[in-house]
């Protein structure tokens, strides 16, 4: 059973999250709250396997909520997805940065939502298909001056090209068939890279190469691939 933070300061949204959630029968809704602190508190409480936070609260937004959570030890199982009204909300990728799983737009549909849910859970990358595309193009396009950020000496020269490619968007299956491998040796040079890096998830992988340098924007743009 997949266990599920709801927070949002209106109380109608959070109600009708919940009635499409529950509809399914491996999902659950353990708590909800009304701002980022009770979110915070919550998530330290109730230890959900993800946590959707609007990205717009009182006390506390989602994206420092986001941050509290990602930096707690104890909630390294808790995954971040961040919910909002707006396709190119400025907020969204310092989202990513803080530790969030991804994003979703809150006229998601239904069906969509709970296999949704259930990427986060297995703790995959997650972006609304429909603007994923144009947010990168928008908020990456203009990154910070990249740096040989902390880490990037620990992995080896495949590793690095690896996390490259994660960082376009490729799959597992896409990078194996890219480099002339197997799915495994792709899915295992990936899980070390994130070991070494200390990133929760391929989200943070994504960033991770764009903020080291190791992808460069522009061209057609990437996508996350959630495999």
């Amino acid at each position: 059973m997949i266990r599920v933070l709801l927070a949002d300061d209106q109380p109608l949204i959070r109600a009708g999250f919940r009635a499409l959630l529950e509809l399914s029968d491996d999902i659950t809704v353990v708590g909800e709250a009304g701002n980022g602190v009770e979110a915070v508190e919550l998530s330290r409480r109730l230890l959900p396997d993800v946590a959707l936070l609007d990205v717009r609260m009182p006390l506390l937004d989602g994206i420092q909520a986001t941050r509290r959570i990602g930096a707690s030890r104890d909630l390294d199982g808790v995954r971040v997805v961040i919910l909002t009204n707006y396709a190119l909300d400025e907020y969204v990728f310092a989202a990513l940065r803080a530790g969030a799983s991804g994003f979703l737009l809150k006229d998601i549909e239904p069906g969509d939502l709970l296999q949704s849910v259930r990427v986060a859970a297995r703790g995959e990358a997650l972006l609304s298909p429909s603007v994923t595309r144009r947010l990168i193009e928008e908020y990456v396009s203009t990154p910070p001056r990249p740096t040989a950020g902390p880490g990037l000496e620990r992995l080896t020269e495949r590793e690095r090209e690896i996390v490259g490619l994660v960082g376009r968007g490729l799959s597992n299956e896409e990078i194996a068939e890219h480099l002339v491998i197997s799915g495994a040796t792709a899915k295992t040079h990936v899980s070390r890279s994130m070991t070494k890096l200390g990133v929760r998830d391929r989200a943070q992988l994504v960033v991770f190469a764009y903020e080291s340098g190791l992808v460069v924007p522009g061209g057609n743009g990437p996508r996350f691939a959630g495999n």
